[in-house]
């Protein structure tokens, strides 16, 4: 979002992101009532929904913190820095299918990797030897695979994952707890910016500034999940924030597998529990892939026709993506003359083929799934040669 261009509405939807009381469904009413940002914030002002008519909310929209609010624009003029707005065509789309999804994202890194088919990987904080080298294992299977790994930037299972695609070159996305612009736990600050410096992203619902809160990480699993296609459990109690995660992702209509372990384990008997109640059980990350590999393409599909209507699907109905479906499409050969050998990110593509990055995305997800385009740190190319 340019922020000379679009100030007032930018001001408005951080006026509301930050009211004491207003949470995403709430925000997404008066969004829907009025038209756009700057509409919804004078209807709230108005006090025409019961939420904003308490005290400390309408304190706040009639007076908001103008440094608060000035600060908020100063981080998001910095480079790689964005909000993205649900009334916005770079809003994920994954997330409106979901029950109770978020109004607006903070983003720090590429916008564009929250487009990209996503595994999310979640588990134990406390994870055992194996489970750090499940996840290891299972998320550089993934990101060779060309799906990016999501997890919350937790210490154990999450910070394996993260740290695993990275060293695949792939992309990853960590959700946070807090706002965008802190990092939590601490020690997770220099993983933190690898994920920004290679084409991944630092995602939070939360007001820049927000500090770590128990509440806050289950609002944060919610966003985990309604990324991704599919979630993998890879070591959790019976207790465990991952399992809420899972159920969310069930929810959500996405596919949950788990890895199984010792009857000894404590930290696997919430696998256990899920693959009880209907998860998927899996040994090697291929069997994901060959699961979530199918929906990709369909994502792929359905994305172009929100943005484009029926005939761009590119995808006949009740047949595989194909090379075929493609010929004659335009933007296709827009998108094939702008590709070279060299990695070009999608901001470049976007320039050089005229179309938007929310198409881009939707369009290299099946380029890279058919082994046609390859992602190479952020960036997409060609692929040299016949496809392994």
């Amino acid at each position: 979002m340019d922020i000379a261009a679009n100030r007032t509405r930018l001001e408005a939807w951080l006026v509301l992101l930050r009211a004491p009381g207003l949470g995403p469904a709430t925000l997404r009413e008066l969004l829907a009532d009025a038209g756009d940002a700057p509409g919804a914030l004078a209807a709230a002002r108005r006090g025409s929904h019961e939420r904003t008519r308490e005290a400390a909310c309408r304190d706040w929209l009639r007076a908001p913190d103008a440094a608060l609010v000035e600060a908020d624009l100063a981080w998001l003029a910095q480079p790689r820095h964005a909000l993205l707005a649900c009334d916005e065509a770079d809003f994920p789309a994954l997330l409106d299918d979901t029950a109770t999804p978020p109004a607006a994202l903070f983003v720090a890194g590429a916008s564009d990797a929250l487009w990209r088919p996503q595994v999310a990987i979640v588990g134990s904080r406390s994870a055992s030897q194996g489970g750090h080298a499940n996840a290891t294992a299972f998320a550089r299977a993934l990101a060779v695979a060309g799906f990016a790994v999501t997890s919350g930037l937790a210490e154990g299972i999450d910070g394996a994952a993260h740290a695993a695609a990275l060293d695949a070159g792939g992309a990853t996305i960590a959700v946070l707890g807090t706002g965008a612009d802190l990092v939590y736990p601490p020690r997770h600050r220099d993983l933190a910016g690898r994920i920004v410096d290679n084409g991944g992203a630092l995602v939070s619902e939360f007001p820049l500034g927000t500090p770590p809160h128990p509440t806050h990480f289950p609002r944060r699993n919610r966003i985990i999940a309604g990324l991704a296609l599919g979630t993998l459990v890879v070591e959790a109690g019976l207790r465990s924030g991952s399992l809420l995660t899972a159920r969310q992702a069930a929810e959500a209509g996405r596919e949950v597998f788990a890895i199984p372990g010792s009857i000894h384990n404590p930290l696997a008997r919430g696998c256990h529990q899920l693959i009880r109640t209907g998860a998927k059980l899996v040994e090697t990350a291929e069997e994901i892939v060959a699961e979530l590999a199918p929906l990709a393409l369909r994502l792929g599909a359905s994305l172009r026709e929100r943005l484009h209507g029926p005939e761009a699907a590119g995808l006949p109905e009740g047949s595989p993506s194909t090379a075929s479906s493609r010929a004659g499409d335009p933007d296709y050969a827009r998108l094939y003359a702008a590709l070279g050998h060299d990695a070009l990110g999608i901001d470049a593509l976007a320039e050089r083929s005229g179309l938007p990055v929310a198409s881009l995305s939707s369009m290299l997800l099946m380029l890279e799934l058919e082994g046609e385009v390859v992602a190479e740190r952020g960036g997409y190319a060609l692929r040299a040669g016949p496809a392994a």
